[in-house]
């Protein structure tokens, strides 16, 4: 025990799982902060055909959790999960670092690379992200649980501190842009198209590393407290834990299975219908990830075991997770739409004249969770001490609030821009301290929320139905992205066509067949795209689809709050 023991008490176990997660989540969030834009510039990509892709490659990620967490505690146990999935997601990013090198001679293989390459890495988070968090506090004994705070605040720090570095190496070295003299003699800033390889590259590098890490210790550092392999098969876990509790398991009838299986073919095409289109990410991938979501919450609260208690409960879990859907939803603009946004119609003159790129703006919400993290600890400490902390759907609802605010904000600043006009690259940063006080009133306050209120035999299936719910709005949030109007750049381009976009949104101008084919081949939309019978004609009237949408959750979800806290049944 003494061997496994760091000088502040901790395995040194924490430390392998945390350059484990920290190397893996470079990997995800680099390539993150890149993905969009190589599918736009290089690969030729409408932008609203990409956010779709980007809110069904975000939602699947949250989905396939589930799949590698039940062949991990069926079959291959933790840490044969954690290194299958690590090594697929490698792979998957030098698939992306090929598509990236060979988009310019063909690139129709480049493009199935990119498809191959995002449906590997899909399956390798699905058996990564699931497993290595369980592990953390299986490394403490029963009488050491109370480390279990201080070692999830270290293994969180790692999640952040990839992530940061990912953010700011991966758009330093792959979203690079150089001065070019025109014909004209202006001068003017050209996106390398061929450097996003290297910010691939990066990622599957320390995806690789991270991977490696583990596979060299997890047999001297991550084992239990009494020295035995944690995260091993579940065939030889049961051999090792003779004399250890069964966990309580939810157990379903065949009756009910059956029920829910044909509930998920009759959403899945209730869905597709009501998200008509041609788009295979739109009409298959999230048709299945909300059907997913709402038949894993009719199985679980169709039990016949569940006490009034419990059930009042799980209600309260439901709920909230339907809220979260809009958090997410307008949270995650950040890869697609903002990151347009900064890349189209921003002025990125940071520090002393340095252009920052514009997939490198998302760091700021990475940033300030770092920064922020410990203090909103302290406040809900201390308002806790003074017996005046809220209850947590009212802090959920306070999220939801400052998301609508932060938006409002960034609403009002692009409403006279015009066509050409460019935001300031510090309203984007203020957008980002806003959204990221949000996203920690209700990211880690839901997790714990549904820790508190679950039975125990349906903890994990619980948490399933809430990571669903952040499938779903990553799912929204392609929707939605897709929904952004026409930007500076697509009316200077147009104008260069010898077009006036204006006036062909404003329907003031009938265009050929072969000015439309000029717009089409150029991704320049001839019209106003619409939102729930609405046309969006300019940013401003974009931006405030969010503050709608946010603001009315979060005044709903206040509202419920004293019912809520009544089905709670004292759990604060």
């Amino acid at each position: 025990m003494e061997q496994t023991q760091t000088q502040k008490g901790h395995p040194k176990g924490l430390w392998v799982l945390f350059g484990t997660e920290m190397w893996e989540r470079f990997n995800f969030y680099g390539m993150r902060a890149i993905l969009t834009l190589f599918l736009t510039n290089s690969l030729l990509m409408k932008e609203a055909d990409v956010s779709l892709i980007y809110g069904g490659f975000l939602g699947l990620c949250y989905l396939t959790p589930m799949l590698g967490g039940f062949i991990s505690d069926k079959f291959l146990g933790n840490r044969n999960c954690i290194m299958l999935g690590g090594t697929m997601m490698a792979i998957g990013q030098l698939l992306l670092f090929i598509s990236a090198s060979i988009f310019s001679s063909s690139l129709s293989s480049a493009t199935a690379l990119t498809w191959t390459a995002l449906v590997i890495i899909i399956f390798g988070n699905g058996f990564f992200k699931p497993n290595i968090s369980s592990m953390v506090g299986s490394l403490y004994p029963k009488e050491e649980k109370s480390k279990l705070d201080s070692a999830f605040t270290i293994f969180y720090m790692g999640i952040n501190l990839g992530a940061l570095f990912s953010q700011w190496l991966c758009p330093l070295i792959g979203d690079v842009k150089n001065e070019v003299i025109g014909a004209d003699g202006v001068l003017t800033m050209v996106r390398d198209v061929h450097a996003f390889k290297w910010g691939f590259l990066a990622a599957s590098i320390a995806m690789i590393l991270g991977t490696v890490i583990f596979l060299l210790l997890k047999n001297k550092y991550v084992v239990t407290p009494s020295g035995e392999p944690l995260g091993a098969k579940p065939s030889k876990i049961k051999e090792i834990s003779k004399e250890g509790e069964e966990a309580n398991e939810a157990k379903f009838s065949t009756k009910s299975l059956i029920i829910a299986a044909f509930s998920f073919i009759v959403l899945f095409f209730v869905f597709r219908y009501m998200l008509d289109g041609k788009n295979f990410v739109k009409t298959i991938i999230y048709p299945i990830i909300y059907s997913s979501g709402i038949t894993l919450a009719g199985l679980i609260i169709s039990d016949t075991t569940l006490t009034k208690i419990e059930r009042h409960r799980i209600y309260v879990i439901y709920i909230v997770s339907f809220f979260v859907i809009f958090f997410w939803a307008a949270f995650e603009q950040a890869g697609s739409s903002l990151t347009f946004i900064a890349d189209n119609q921003t002025d990125r003159t940071f520090l002393f004249g340095w252009q920052m790129p514009a997939s490198m703006v998302q760091i700021f919400n990475g940033l300030f969770v770092v920064m922020l993290a410990f203090p909103f600890s302290w406040f809900w400490g201390k308002l806790n001490n003074k017996g005046r902390e809220p209850i947590s759907p009212v802090k959920q609802a306070y999220g939801l609030a400052l998301i609508a605010i932060s938006y409002f904000i960034i609403a009002h600043n692009v409403k006279d821009l015009g066509n050409n006009g460019l935001l300031g690259i510090w309203w984007l940063i203020l957008l980002y301290l806003i959204q990221t006080c949000g996203e920690l009133c209700l990211s880690p306050i839901g997790l714990s929320l549904v820790g508190k209120l679950s039975p125990k035999r349906f903890a994990s299936l619980l948490y399933g139905v809430f990571f669903l719910s952040n499938a779903a709005g990553y799912a929204l949030a392609g929707s939605l992205g897709a929904i952004l109007p026409a930007t500076g750049d697509k009316f200077n381009k147009a104008k260069e066509l010898g077009i006036d976009l204006q006036a062909v949104l404003n329907k003031s101008i009938t265009l050929t067949a072969d000015q439309l084919k000029l717009l089409d081949d150029n991704k320049i939309s001839s019209v106003n795209p619409t939102f729930i019978g609405f046309e969006i004609h300019n940013l401003y009237e974009f931006f405030m689809v969010f503050v709608i949408f946010c603001g009315i959750a979060s005044a709903i979800l206040f509202l419920l709050s004293p019912v809520l806290k009544k089905l709670m049944h004292g759990v604060k």
